[in-house]
């Protein structure tokens, strides 16, 4: 008896087949060699036969050389971190294509010199708070924390209220960022209260400045007291204001979330916060303030570890100068109108008969670190719970939130232009057959 291994089609033969050269091209020769090596296996397991090993290889290709996946993001989470926090608007999507080629990111074309790299997406954040007198970008906020501590406390301390030493997520906390930049740490106050009588009197020579931290992720309530910053700007040393979640401009919707502007007509000498959280823009961090110490933060040798590239400058000055992005549209969702699209889902799916889809009001949050304890009015499509997993392995993802044994895919922070996608991965992932009409009775 031959042995079966012989009938599969050698690998240099099946990677020469023309119906592959495209995807070669498209995807390079690691990832399709993998799709045929798999398609290889399953004919030595006698799943498929020799002829059809191609088509099987290119079945099993990628869409695309990542491993990152495209989700739908129906958590009703808008700034979800475990899904890449804010999605990019489309202007900052044209953006980051457009800088991934060769481009001006530090040549001045004009003169033929050498450019100041990001000057535009500085300009373009300072036009967005003119309150502040310099900007710099680094790559995330809490690169712009301990930048700050390196350059303006090193050996030094920072004076921070007990109840704002917080973990910024994945087991990462405040204070040992601040001390792994060099910087002690003078805690004043309680858990739950502190005043400016604290603060006043732990500055001394060994003070580098006061750090107002937004606890974002989280509200203490009840028998609290903490000190604003127009207050602690009242003392002889600089505050820095970290805000968190990027907010440049008071947000009528969220009156409590601290924002750059505020913060600095109150007195702050710097704020830092995060470019992918409320801003909608990608992970950055942001640091405002007074041009003297932002300069001085621009030339500390930290600055060029932490400097962005050419993909998050062309993305951050989009963002900040183009149209609103999907945060934003997010966030000023109407609820009768999310309503209406959930309605209008279920009505699609109404020839599935054996699926028990219904839509339901729901409350969303902000995530990402904002906005902790606010609720945003929203309506989701509520499904059998067991279609969470294969509506997560479907492609594109759609990802929801199980409650009281039901799946439910909220629309809050669902593009309008992505319900068609949505319904079709419901369909596709539902297991049932579609209703067909009766044949017609002959006589």
């Amino acid at each position: 008896m031959s042995d079966p291994r012989r009938r599969v089609p050698r690998t240099d033969r099946v990677l020469a087949d023309p119906a592959l050269h495209g995807a070669l091209a498209r995807l390079g020769s690691r990832l399709v060699k993998r799709a045929v090596t798999s398609a290889q296996d399953r004919c030595r397991a006698g799943e498929i036969e020799p002829s059809e090993v191609v088509a099987a290889a290119l079945a099993g290709l990628p869409p695309r050389a990542t491993s990152l996946q495209p989700v739908i993001n129906a958590t009703g989470v808008v700034v979800h971190t475990n899904l890449g926090r804010a999605p990019l608007s489309p202007a900052a999507m044209e953006a980051v294509c457009a800088a991934a080629g060769t481009t001006d990111v530090e040549l001045d074309l004009t003169t033929g010199r050498r450019g100041r790299r990001g000057q535009g997406a500085r300009d373009a954040l300072l036009d967005a708070v003119p309150d502040a007198e310099q900007a710099l970008v680094v790559n995330n906020g809490a690169a712009a924390l301990a930048l700050a501590a390196s350059a303006l406390s090193p050996g030094r301390e920072i004076i921070i209220a007990r109840g704002e030493l917080v973990e910024i997520g994945d087991g990462f906390r405040l204070p040992e960022l601040l001390e792994a930049a060099g910087s002690r740490l003078r805690e004043v106050g309680t858990t739950n209260r502190v005043r400016l009588d604290d603060y006043a009197a732990a500055v001394g020579d060994q003070t580098g400045f006061i750090l107002k931290v937004h606890p974002s992720n989280f509200v203490i309530e009840g028998f609290t007291a903490t000190v604003p910053v127009a207050q602690l700007a009242s003392l002889p040393v600089p505050v820095v204001a970290d805000i968190g979640s990027g907010l440049l401009s008071p947000l009528p919707l969220l009156p409590d979330e601290p924002d750059a502007a505020s913060s600095l007509r109150a007195g702050a000498a710097l704020v830092t916060a995060s470019g992918d959280k409320l801003l909608g823009g990608p992970q950055c961090g942001l640091i405002l303030g007074h041009a003297a110490l932002v300069d001085r933060l621009s030339r500390h040798p930290l600055a060029r570890a932490l400097r962005v590239d050419k993909l998050t400058l062309a993305a951050l000055e989009a963002t900040l100068i183009g149209p609103r992005n999907p945060v934003g549209d997010a966030l000023a969702s109407s609820p009768a109108e999310l309503l209406a699209r959930a309605e209008a889902i279920v009505e699609g799916l109404s020839d599935l008969v054996d699926l028990s889809a219904a839509v339901v009001r729901t409350q969303a949050r902000v995530g990402g670190g904002g906005a902790p304890g606010v609720s945003l009015p929203s309506a989701a499509i509520s499904l059998p719970a067991d279609l969470t997993q294969r509506l997560r392995c479907h492609r594109p993802a759609v990802v929801g939130r199980v409650e009281r044994d039901s799946l439910l895919l909220d629309l809050i922070a669902v593009p309008v232009g992505s319900d068609e996608a949505l319904t079709a991965a419901i369909r596709h992932t539902a297991g049932v057959v579609e209703h067909q009409p009766a044949p017609a009775r002959t006589s």
